[in-house]
């Protein structure tokens, strides 16, 4: 989770921050396996690039990104 979502370099160090940003960035995590992605980080930058298709995907149920 460094590598792909900069964990480390995040400036969230104080009251719920860390922990909200951990549960968002574990969804995240998780809805990219949901929807059969092999590699986690490529479905990030595909979701980073077309937000309103994740957006489309997160809405309509069927749950791919593509």
């Amino acid at each position: 989770r460094d590598v792909t979502f900069r964990e480390d370099a995040h400036q969230a160090r104080t009251g719920n921050g860390p922990a909200v940003m951990a549960t968002l960035r574990t969804t995240a995590i998780g809805f990219h396996r949901i929807s059969g992605e092999a590699n986690i980080a490529r479905a990030t930058r595909r979701a980073n690039r077309r937000p309103h298709d994740l957006i489309t995907a997160m809405t309509s149920g069927n749950g791919t990104t593509q």
